[in-house]
């Protein structure tokens, strides 16, 4: 059963709390090259309008915004306005739009974005049914989500389990061939399922 959408979130202070060191703590560069690769892989045109959900401090932000043209754009969304801030610092440009919201009650129009990233942030959302059919809503026909992480589904579980703050210990990553099911009972056509010790991810399209 999903959680309460109205309640409030006790991971906001974790996250928060984490906004000014959480880039310490990776090698940005190399990050940067990762994300490089990964949007080849996924076939980002320089043109399109994304959704970045779950932002926290830009880093897929920063690196959308180098690959996308002057008529692309990206949408930022976290619930830590700790880490937008620091995003916002980090990833200054006019392109860009910063919100203040939940994954499973985003506060944009229909049918108004081309892709859908969710990066290293999927285990935080208890109504994860309900961040698909947000975006299914927020996605035109024929655009695609992915979900992705740099490590195996393993690796962000055990780094979870083992937290010292008790509001992420349960955040776990569901197998990706679930994840994939979740999606497809909402109307996508999975294009990419996979968990590697590199990687775990999944793409999706939206179809009519």
């Amino acid at each position: 059963m999903e959680s309460d959408k109205t309640a409030p979130d006790p991971r906001i202070a974790f996250f928060d709390a984490l906004a000014e060191t959480w880039d310490r703590s990776q090698d940005m560069d190399a990050l940067a090259d990762r994300l490089r690769a990964a949007f080849d892989g996924f076939g980002v045109r320089p043109s399109e309008a994304v959704l970045d959900v779950g932002c926290g401090t830009g880093n897929l932000t920063r690196a959308l915004l180098a690959r996308l043209g002057c008529d692309g754009r990206v949408t930022a969304l976290d619930v830590s306005e700790a880490m937008l801030a620091r995003a916002r610092r980090k990833a200054a440009d006019a392109r860009a739009t910063w919100l203040l919201a939940k994954a499973d009650a985003i506060p944009v129009a229909d049918a108004a974005f081309d892709r859908v990233l969710c990066f290293s942030a999927w285990p935080h959302f208890d109504r994860p049914g309900a961040v698909v059919r947000e975006f299914r809503r927020v996605l035109r026909f024929g655009g695609c989500a992915h979900v992705f992480h740099f490590i195996s589904r393993e690796a962000v579980n055990r780094i979870h389990s083992q937290a010292h703050d008790p509001s992420i210990r349960a955040d776990l990553l569901i197998p990706v061939e679930e994840l994939a099911a979740l999606f497809e009972r909402d109307g996508f056509s999975v294009l990419a399922a996979l968990d590697t010790p590199e990687r775990y991810a999944l793409t999706a399209r939206k179809e009519g």
